[in-house]
C-alpha cells in the first residue's frame, strides 16, 4: 500500500477506488472491463484499490494483481442474495482505505452504488457511477429474479424502495454511460445530462486481431478444431437472454444442409439467474448434436477461439453495451447479431454485421447460411467492422477518456 501512494505521489495521478460486484477470475464483459481499467489506472500513476466480493471462499482476502490492490469481501461464497452484503461490507472498507484513494468508481451500481455515493458524500470524494447493465437505475433489471415473488420493479412495494434508492444514485458527481440506450434510462430517470460522459468498454486490439491463414490452422489444430470445418462461435455468457436457445434451435436445422457446419460456445452460465448452460447441454445431448456443437467452457484465450473461426453469432435479446461483438469485429470476423440495446450504437445492417430481430429463428437461420456461402460482401463487412473496433474501441482510447473524467472531477473538488 505505501509503494502504491509513493507512485502516486510521484506521477501527481488521483488515486482510485474502483468497486465491481466480481472480479477475476470471473472472466465476463463487466469484469473484464473493470480489471483492464484497473490495470489501466495503476500503470499510469495511480495508487488503485479494487473492492469486490468474495465468490469463491477458496481466493485470498486480498492481493496484489496487475498493479492494484485486490480486496475480496464478505458474504464469501456462491448465492444470488449475498451480493446484497456488499452494501455493509464495501462501506466498511470505503471507510477504512479513506486515506489511500481520492475518486470512487462503481462499476455495476445496482448493489455498490448505495454505499459508494453515501461514502462519498461522508468524505468529501468524488463518486462516479458506471452502469453494466440496461435497467440498473431504472429497476427493470430486478425484474427476472423479482418473479419468484411474483413482485415487479415498478409496482408496490419495490417502486418505492427504488425510488429511495434512486435519490441517493442522483447525488452521485458523475455517470458514465456505456451505449446511448444507457443514458437516455439516465435522463429518462432525472439524472442531468451535464453529468453524463458517454464512454464505451474498450477492447484490447492488440489481442484481438486477426490471424493469418497459417496462423488459423495452427490454432485449430491446438484447439481441436477440425481444419476443414465451417466454423462459427459464440463468446460470453451462457444465459438465457443472449438468445442461444434459438441459436441451437436453428443451428440443428443448419447442419442438416451443412454436415461441416460447428458451434463453438465459449462461456460458462456464470452466476446469475439466467444461467443456461445446463440447459444448452441437455438439448445439445437430447437431439444428437454433439458433433456440431462445442461447449468449452471458461476460458482465458477467447481470442484464439474468436481467431480460429470463420464467422461470429450473437443473437442476444438484452444487451447493454456488446463487447463481445467488438473483440469479434476487432478479430476481423464477419458477424451476425441483434439491433438491440448497446449493441445498435455499433452495427449496422449490411455495413459492418448482418442485422437480424430479436427471437427471430428463422431470420438468423437465414443469416447463418449466408455466412456459410461466404463472399465479398461478407468479407468487406469484416474489414469495416476490423477498422471501427481499431478506431473507436482500444484500451489506449478508452482509458484516455476515462483519466480526463477522473482528473476534471478530483480538480473540480479540491478547487470547490
Amino acid at each position: 500500500m505505501a509503494e502504491m501512494q509513493r507512485k502516486k505521489q510521484e506521477s501527481g495521478a488521483s488515486n482510485i477506488c474502483l468497486l465491481t460486484e466480481t472480479y477475476y477470475p470471473i472472466t465476463g464483459g463487466g469484469e473484464t472491463q473493470a480489471r483492464v481499467l484497473a490495470a489501466g489506472f495503476a500503470a499510469a500513476g495511480s495508487a488503485t484499490n479494487v473492492l469486490t466480493r468474495r465468490t469463491d471462499s477458496n481466493l485470498p482476502r486480498s492481493e496484489p494483481m496487475d498493479g492494484a490492490m485486490l480486496w475480496r469481501l464478505a458474504p464469501a461464497g456462491p448465492g444470488h442474495l449475498k451480493k446484497w452484503g456488499l452494501i455493509f461490507s464495501a462501506f466498511i472498507r470505503l471507510l477504512r482505505l479513506r486515506s489511500h484513494y481520492d475518486v470512487i468508481l462503481v462499476g455495476g451500481y445496482r448493489v455498490l452504488g448505495i454505499p459508494s455515493v453515501i461514502a462519498g458524500r461522508l468524505l468529501g470524494k468524488p463518486c462516479i457511477l458506471k452502469a453494466d447493465s440496461i435497467g440498473e437505475f431504472s429497476g427493470e433489471f430486478f425484474n427476472p429474479g423479482l418473479k419468484r415473488f411474483r413482485l415487479r420493479y415498478d409496482r408496490f412495494p419495490i417502486n418505492i424502495a427504488l425510488a429511495m434508492r434512486n435519490t441517493i444514485l442522483r447525488r452521485a458527481d458523475a455517470f458514465i454511460a456505456i451505449s446511448s440506450v444507457i443514458a437516455d434510462e439516465l435522463r429518462a430517470n432525472g439524472v442531468d445530462a451535464e453529468r453524463i460522459s458517454s464512454i464505451p468498454n474498450s477492447v484490447n486490439i492488440e489481442r484481438f486481431s486477426p490471424a493469418s491463414a497459417a496462423e488459423k490452422t495452427q490454432l485449430r489444430d491446438t484447439l481441436s478444431i477440425p481444419r476443414d470445418a465451417q466454423v462459427g462461435v459464440y463468446t460470453g455468457r451462457l444465459a438465457s437472454t443472449k438468445g442461444l436457445p434459438l441459436l441451437l434451435q436453428s443451428w440443428g436445422s443448419i447442419v442438416e444442409r451443412h454436415p461441416d457446419a460447428l458451434l463453438l460456445l465459449v462461456g460458462a452460465g456464470g452466476v446469475g439467474l439466467q444461467n443456461c448452460e445446463t440447459e444448452l447441454r441437455s438439448f445439445v445431448n437430447n437431439n444428437s448434436l454433439e458433433r456440431y456443437v462445442r461447449f468449452t467452457g471458461s476460458v482465458n484465450n477467447v481470442h484464439h477461439y474468436l481467431q480460429a473461426s470463420d464467422f461470429f453469432v450473437f443473437p442476444t435479446e438484452r444487451e447493454a453495451f456488446g463487447i463481445s461483438v467488438i473483440e469479434a469485429l476487432a478479430c476481423g470476423l464477419p458477424v451476425v447479431t441483434t439491433a438491440t440495446g448497446g449493441i445498435r450504437d455499433i452495427v449496422t445492417d449490411r455495413d459492418n454485421a448482418i442485422v437480424v430481430p430479436v427471437d427471430d429463428e428463422k431470420a438468423l437461420g437465414r443469416a447463418v447460411e449466408t455466412m456459410l456461402q461466404g463472399g465479398d460482401a461478407i468479407e468487406s463487412m469484416a474489414k469495416v467492422g476490423k477498422r471501427l473496433a481499431t478506431e473507436r474501441y482500444s484500451e489506449t482510447k478508452v482509458l484516455q477518456l476515462y483519466k480526463q473524467l477522473v482528473a476534471d472531477l478530483a480538480s473540480a473538488k479540491s478547487n470547490g
